[in-house]
């Protein structure tokens, strides 16, 4: 019999993926746990493995092309059941999920057969979901114009990618609205419609790219945190001469280690000791169920600059590490980041965030809330700058804070102590020890 694999739901609240790689080709043999194909998602990048020992039948899409979880993405021959009899069974399987007003016992030529077992051209990808939609504007649903599922043969789909036409533009004639290729031949692109592709690309003035899925999911993130939380910023400084010293004394000693001692290490701790005394910023708000959750971890997310896009991994239980042991997990999780190696579970669970822009460049910033926690740390640069100490004007090297929380959640005068003691352990790291 013939086996139509779906796309798995591989994290919450995924929808979709790029299809990057496929790692076998029709009328290969695959065993169970074979990795079948890579797929990108907007946090992970994966390797889809085969349910079930066969032979691969069909491959439903090609490198940069969307998958909807819930759709078809391989098609596997299973031994015991084959010929005409394995052809209509994976041709009702497909019928049933994709085309429920098939009339039954239609007959169809060699070209229609064939669109039904082996090839489905899908338009209408959902977009990728944000952590949660609570709060979120959602537009209305439009009856009157549903989600269009295109279905074509493989001699229309050939024809319409030699056109660079859109396959899910053209109105099918065949059984079914079936786009055939008389279709493709007779197709007219709308006036009002979108350029064809090599028209677009003709163009010196702009390149056209496609949104990645990373880059989907951070703008609907942004989006979603900004509609959901009512952001409120504070801004500080501080002085932390004393903690460049303790750094300089010991990185030599990380190093021979193999671990790169950055300040950031020193940040995560002293907003681990922090959240301890004000558990308010260490929620999140429940309004479905009237209520607060106080988080009892410290999973500490650290944002993450990567050719792909902006990625969070998280500091799992960061309270009941060294400074060398959050040291060394900064720099494996920053390495999987930008290696695309993260797996889900690396990602999901923070409580807080702390983005340090400051390595990069800028001083103050207005850093979004990774929603739903109640807030971030943004990390600016360190500025000499003359200080008073013991009423003498001396060089001093300043730190900007940049904290914005959920003012549903956290007061102003609760992030402002929050802040004060961030600040008094990184002026005085022998604190951060001493408790």
């Amino acid at each position: 019999m013939r086996y139509i694999f779906n796309f798995p739901d591989i994290g919450e609240g995924l929808e979709e993926g790029t299809i990057l790689e496929w790692y076998v080709k029709k009328g290969q043999e695959v065993k169970t746990g074979d990795n079948l194909v890579q797929m990108e998602t907007d946090k992970v990048v994966a390797d889809i493995p085969s349910p079930r020992d066969g032979t691969i039948v069909a491959l439903f899409g090609e490198v940069g092309d969307i998958a909807i979880v819930g759709e078809p993405l391989v098609e596997i021959e299973i031994e015991g059941v084959h010929g005409e009899e394995a052809q209509k069974e994976a041709k009702k399987e497909v019928e049933d999920e994709f085309a429920p007003e098939t009339e039954k016992g239609e007959d169809l030529d060699e070209e229609e057969a064939a669109g039904v077992v082996g090839t489905m051209e899908t338009a209408g990808k959902s977009a990728v979901l944000a952590a949660s939609d609570e709060g979120a504007e959602k537009e209305p649903e439009k009856e009157d114009k549903p989600t269009r599922k295109a279905v074509a043969t493989p001699v229309a789909r050939a024809m319409a990618k030699e056109r660079d036409i859109d396959i899910n533009e053209v109105k099918g004639t065949g059984p079914s609205g079936r786009v055939m290729k008389e279709d493709i031949e007779n197709y007219k692109p709308s006036k009002k419609g979108a350029p064809k592709k090599k028209e677009r690309e003709k163009g010196e003035d702009v390149t056209y790219e496609p949104l990645t899925q990373i880059r989907k999911a951070i703008s609907k993130n942004m989006i979603n945190s900004k509609h959901s939380a009512a952001h409120m910023s504070v801004f500080e400084e501080v002085e932390i001469s004393e903690l460049i010293n303790i750094r300089s004394k010991y990185k030599d000693a990380f190093a021979q280690k193999d671990v790169k001692l950055t300040y950031l290490p020193f940040i995560v701790k002293a907003v681990v000791h922090a959240l301890k005394h004000h558990r308010q910023v260490n929620s999140q708000m429940d309004l479905e169920n009237d209520r607060m959750i106080f988080n009892n971890r410290y999973n500490i997310g650290i944002a993450v600059d990567t050719p792909q896009g902006l990625m969070v991994p998280v500091i799992k239980d960061a309270d009941q590490l060294s400074i060398m042991e959050i040291a060394r997990e900064i720099s494996d999780l920053a390495n999987k980041a930008n290696s695309r190696k993260l797996i889900m579970d690396e990602m999901k669970g923070g409580t807080f965030t702390i983005t340090n822009y400051g390595s990069i460049g800028g001083i103050f910033a207005t850093p979004v809330i990774n929603y739903p926690e109640a807030g971030i740390l943004g990390v600016g640069r360190i500025v000499k700058k003359p200080v008073v100490k013991n009423d003498q004007v001396v060089p001093g090297s300043m730190l900007a804070l940049s904290l914005s929380v959920d003012h549903r959640i956290v007061d102003g005068g609760e992030a402002s102590r929050f802040i004060n003691s961030v600040m008094k352990y990184l002026a005085d790291p022998i604190a951060l020890l001493m408790e």
